[in-house]
């Protein structure tokens, strides 16, 4: 518009002589021809730009957090470098340092895992939702996904892989999964038929024999591998989620609604201990280190116990914090505990990762 009013001015102020007076009303028409052609070129100069101009991106990406606040995991084992390895919802496997510091290794599935297991420096195996068995062979750079693994039609949930020296393993989990392993995962076979029950958690102690405990307080034991078993009498009706052993006959198995069963003859005969617990428990391991039972459960309770499974205490990692855990894992003077958030315990104070 500013051109527009400087060419009228030029055309006003010269003289008559030079100038031919222009019809009347011409004048007028021009600026209203001008004026009509501004919102073409502003639409055409839109345009222009939309079509060949394109935006820059400003800074960098940001990358979300390895731990995120909806992260669950459910599975933790001593890394093979230091450190542990937890496995978690969305397939994630994390490995953690010393200091905390978090790295996320690469799987190929997006099924949430339930456990994770390590024979060595360079193998390991993690188990999951819908069968799922994760395995690497060069010490967590690379995952694959194991194919053939024994089915059922109704589910298969995998919720507890345990290993033994010489590539051994034993995966537990729904329709009386019970599979085992003697290749560092690479294949796999069921050791009892299909039933209507999940077995949580196995054991697997010298000469070959083997724990399993499961829903409704049932309890399996085997001498030879798995080839035939027997069902020791439990003395509870409540589920048993996690068995361990400190030795070949001294173990403990932990359950729902506080339950804690105490066996020393190798998982033949059971007791039922007194502890002073009425929330779940999830998980039990033996502390070497400390020579104590530890247990980890709901509203992020814990159990502990002297090396003969007596004395039982119970109490909660930080009142602030009622998360559940359903893995406990003992590390020097402390311990790792992973559900709904993971962390570090070391009698006293509660560290919490990623919350």
């Amino acid at each position: 518009m500013d051109r527009i009013s400087s060419i009228a001015e030029q055309a006003l102020a010269s003289p008559a002589s030079s100038i031919s007076a222009p019809p009347q009303g011409a004048g007028n028409k021009v600026v209203k021809v001008a004026v009509s052609t501004v919102p073409w070129l502003i639409i055409g100069g839109l345009l222009w730009a939309g079509l060949f101009i394109k935006p820059q991106a400003v800074g960098g990406t940001v990358q979300p957090p390895v731990i995120e606040r909806r992260d669950h995991f459910f599975g933790v084992a001593a890394g093979p470098a230091g450190g542990v390895w937890v496995a978690g919802s969305g397939g994630k496997i994390v490995a953690l340092d010393g200091a905390g510091r978090a790295e996320r290794l690469p799987t190929p599935t997006t099924q949430t895992l339930q456990d994770i297991a390590v024979w060595d420096a360079q193998h390991a195996v993690a188990v999951g939702n819908d069968g799922v068995v994760l395995v690497t062979a060069d010490g967590g750079k690379d995952w694959k996904v194991v194919e053939g693994i024994p089915r059922s039609g109704v589910a298969n949930k995998l919720t507890r892989v345990r290993v033994a020296a010489g590539g051994r393993a034993i995966a537990t989990g729904e329709m009386g999964a019970l599979l085992l392993s003697e290749d560092y995962g690479a294949s796999w076979k069921r050791l009892r038929d299909e039933e209507d029950v999940a077995w949580n958690d196995a054991a697997m102690l010298p000469g070959g024999r083997i724990v399993v405990v499961g829903e409704f307080g049932r309890i399996l034991l085997s001498g030879d591998g798995g080839t035939s078993w027997q069902t020791p009498a439990s003395p509870v009706e409540s589920s048993l989620m996690a068995v361990a052993f400190r030795d070949a006959g001294e173990g403990v198995a932990v359950g729902l609604e506080g339950m804690v069963l105490v066996t020393h003859d190798g998982g033949a005969h059971w007791t039922k201990a007194a502890v002073d617990a009425r929330d779940h428990l999830f998980d039990i391991a033996w502390d070497e280190a400390n020579r104590r039972w530890l247990g980890a459960g709901a509203l992020g309770g814990w159990v502990s116990a002297d090396a003969e499974a007596a004395a039982w205490r119970a109490g909660r990692l930080d009142e602030r914090d009622l998360a559940w855990h359903t893995r406990v894992l003992p590390a020097g003077k402390e311990a790792w505990f992973a559900g709904a958030s993971i962390g570090r315990w070391d009698g006293q104070r509660w560290a919490a990762l990623g919350h």
